[in-house]
């Protein structure tokens, strides 16, 4: 399993950012997939997780992020993207992406066994 994250930077408050997990090693369109981030100091934060398609491809999101960050993913190009908007100081973290051990949502972090290795966002002025 290998899950490469690309996208993150810096971004003045207001922007978007949008990062990309590219995924391989495992049949894709089969698992849940999720992402996390992680502040200086702080625990890592589960913010939002896509199922399978064939469930109907249902999100969760996180209060914090819900509203601003959309989820998606594409089974051909064995993708997950997370649209990030009206970005937050707050948001500044490392943001990892990972593969959930289920086909449907959960937000049980043990659920989640492989990860990438992570991008970092910033936001500041």
């Amino acid at each position: 399993v290998q899950l490469v994250e690309s996208g993150g930077g810096l971004v003045q408050p207001g922007g978007s950012l949008r990062l990309s997990c590219a995924a391989s090693g495992f049949t894709f369109s089969n698992y849940a997939m999720g992402w996390f981030r992680q502040a200086p100091g702080k625990e890592r934060e589960l913010i939002a997780v896509v199922s399978v398609t064939w469930t109907g491809g249902k999100t969760y999101y996180a209060d914090s992020v819900k509203g601003r960050f959309t989820l998606s993913r594409d089974n051909v190009k064995n993708t997950v993207y997370l649209q990030m908007n009206s970005l937050k100081p707050e948001d500044t973290a490392v943001y990892y992406c990972a593969r959930s051990r289920r086909f449907d949502i959960t937000m049980v972090i043990t659920d989640f066994g492989s990860w990438g290795q992570g991008t970092q966002v910033t936001v500041s002025s």
